[in-house]
């Protein structure tokens, strides 16, 4: 029983950060396909690095509210009084550096290790939705024109 409430709480956070990274893919998919629209992407270098630099962007932030969530989580959990320390603490765990200066209580214990593996999801997905619009940027650059 001491496990199923924790395993609950992280696979609900797991699910709501999937969430928050959709949300930012929808509207980087959006961005680039207005971009293509108006024929700006993959053909001016620097025009392409503000698109990639606008991706990344959005990548950290949905990164940053998905830790801010799980720190939400830690303060109402009664772990931490003040949000500011619980953010922190999310941050070291959604980032996988550890946080060796607050253990938190056994009963929440296990959120730290299922935050690692939410976050290393994440950054995951960030890669590919990274990598994906890279790619396509080159495809457009480096395709051969089409013949009459």
């Amino acid at each position: 029983m001491a496990i199923l409430l924790p395993l609950g709480v992280a696979v609900t956070m797991t699910f709501r950060t999937i969430v928050i990274h959709g949300l930012g893919l929808i509207g980087i998919v959006h961005f680039l396909r207005y971009e293509l629209r108006l024929g700006r992407a993959g053909v001016l270098f620097w025009r392409d690095v503000w698109i990639v630099a606008g991706v990344t962007l959005v990548a950290l932030a949905a990164h940053l509210i998905a830790v801010g969530a799980w720190a939400l989580v830690f303060t109402l959990c009664g772990e931490f009084s003040q949000l500011a320390a619980a953010f922190y603490h999310s941050g070291m765990n959604y980032t996988t550096l550890g946080d060796s200066e607050k253990v938190m209580s056994p009963s929440w214990r296990l959120l730290a290790p299922l935050e690692a593996a939410n976050g290393m999801l994440m950054f995951g997905v960030s890669t590919a939705m990274l990598f994906a619009v890279i790619q396509r940027l080159f495809q457009i650059r480096f395709s051969e024109p089409s013949k009459p």
